[in-house]
């Protein structure tokens, strides 16, 4: 099972941008923390950054032509207004779950509303670093009870 772990635009700035509002937990350490969550699963984790929306797209799509099982997804502040990551997701029907460091309703109102949270089969945020593991144990899970999935 591959699962595509994607983040959007200043994440690679963790640990150091806002710690107040993100932590100072740096993204490559989430993303050990995520490594070290399946070492007894047969599941396979490719993580990607980019401050691109067209980069994003790409992944997307590759995650898809590549036959990958799901997505974990931060967007970043594309959350907001990126209709062209919102067609993506429609588009490629891989079970994708929306993760935010931050609980975006006790933010500023303009964060309030995802565009992209009706085309995700999940939406987690308000638990920091954690919500990437509380994501990843909730999409393994479903992945695993689908019909004719081969539980691997």
């Amino acid at each position: 099972m591959k699962i595509l772990i994607l983040n959007g635009p200043n994440l690679n700035l963790l640990g150091i941008r806002e710690p107040a509002i993100y932590g100072r937990t740096t993204l490559d350490e989430i993303n050990a923390k995520l490594r070290e969550r399946v070492t007894q699963e047969q599941v396979e984790l490719y993580f990607v950054q980019s401050n691109h929306e067209g980069t994003l797209i790409d992944e997307l799509q590759r995650a898809r032509a590549e036959g990958f099982a799901g997505i974990i997804f931060n967007p970043g502040g594309l959350t907001f207004y990126s209709i062209a990551l919102r067609d993506c997701l429609s588009g490629i029907d891989v079970p994708t779950v929306e993760v935010h460091l931050s609980n975006l309703h006790k933010r500023e109102s303009f964060r309030h509303h995802s565009v992209l949270a009706a085309v995700c089969v999940a939406q987690v945020m308000g638990f920091g670093w954690r919500g990437y593991l509380v994501a990843l144990d909730g999409l393994i899970g479903m992945l695993r009870e689908q019909p004719g999935s081969k539980k691997e």
